[in-house]
């Protein structure tokens, strides 16, 4: 795959607008309206937005396959990139098969629309789906993706007089509720010997984050790439603590246990897909920025930054990745964030 190719992807005008579906029941147990409207990439808007396409390849697969309806954001590179390529409608085209694809603003949203059964695959951080299956979301971990502990971080200003996390003790600190650097904060938190609730928690997506943090209006801001490098690039934010050490930030594939069951030849045949465009972009992060930067609306510097310190791939759902999952989901019970105990190995598709 080119330059020419990639920037070529943003260019392909394949989205319509669907009206905006409210999924209440996924979070009514634990997560409010703050982690409702959180964000997950620079669009505020809670909408999906969906485009279908087909095109003639030779591949061939399974004449049982049909459609798979792909919930995804603008920030989660290797769907974005698959979707801008066209490579999956390829490979399914022959036996006639097709693909949906709806844009998200947040894990959270699109976690709801697979409760409901409105998309079939999506692409989260590690905590939401501990928040959805504590819910009762028919969810399946089916592949993760190896982030790494630098891709996230808790930031302060540059003349702030706070110099190590224990001094965040009595300050206001700002995030996302349920998203990845939920878990980061709790983490950094514990390792400098301080509770959680020995800090002033303030949940905003990245979007009002931003400013409050800009302005003064928090101490400090616990945010994930391509949110993180932008901040250090434009507004000299300085790295307080990142994940490293103290984390995995793993990104999860997800399905339902329906999709699962009923097309596992598909779900292969995707993974397989997601797997290449992943290798191609470990490999190419002068593109992978330059298509970024267009698709998000962020200089291509700072996701030059954030490309270099993150990891890829699609790997299946191991003992020890189950066993990381569980522990965010303990350490969140006992912070009754969430409203029951969980078993994550419930939830990871045998396929």
């Amino acid at each position: 795959m080119t330059r020419k190719q990639v920037s070529s992807f943003a260019a392909k005008n394949w989205t319509t607008t669907l009206s905006r579906r409210r999924f209440t029941v996924l979070f009514a147990a634990g997560l409010g309206l703050s982690i409702v409207n959180a964000a997950c990439s620079p669009t505020q808007d809670s909408r999906a937005t969906t485009t279908t396409s087909t095109a003639v390849n030779d591949n061939s697969v399974s004449n049982s396959m049909q459609k798979v309806r792909i919930g995804y954001q603008k920030s989660a590179t290797a769907l974005n990139l698959l979707k801008s390529q066209g490579a999956l409608e390829q490979r399914l085209s022959p036996e006639g098969g097709t693909v949906e694809w709806s844009e998200f603003p947040a894990g959270p949203q699109m976690l709801e629309a697979l409760n409901v059964g409105s998309i079939d695959f999506g692409y989260t951080g590690e905590t939401p789906p501990v928040f959805a299956q504590a819910a009762n979301a028919p969810l399946v971990y089916v592949a993760y993706e190896p982030l790494g502990g630098a891709a996230e971080a808790i930031l302060v200003q540059q003349n702030s007089s706070i110099q190590t996390v224990a001094d965040l003790k009595g300050k206001s600190v700002t995030l996302n509720k349920g998203s990845n650097v939920h878990y980061l904060l709790v983490k950094a938190l514990e390792e400098a010997g301080l509770q959680y609730t020995d800090v002033k928690t303030v949940f905003l997506p990245p979007g009002d984050a931003r400013p409050a943090f800009e302005q003064g209006q928090v101490d400090a801001w616990v945010i994930w790439d391509p949110f993180q490098a932008a901040a250090e690039q434009a507004i000299a934010a300085r790295i307080l603590r990142d994940g490293q050490g103290i984390v995995e930030n793993r990104g999860f594939f997800l399905s339902t246990q329906k999709f699962t069951q009923e097309q596992p030849a598909l779900l292969k045949t995707l993974l397989e897909e997601l797997t290449k465009i992943s290798d191609w972009a470990k490999s190419n992060s002068d593109e992978v920025a330059s298509f970024l930067s267009t698709e998000l609306g962020i200089d291509q510097a700072a996701l030059k930054l954030a490309e270099n310190r993150r990891n890829y791939g699609v790997l299946p759902i191991s003992d020890e990745v189950v066993a990381g999952q569980q522990q965010i989901a303990d350490t969140f019970y006992k912070l009754n964030l969430v409203p029951k105990q969980v078993k994550i190995s419930d939830a990871v598709w045998k396929g």
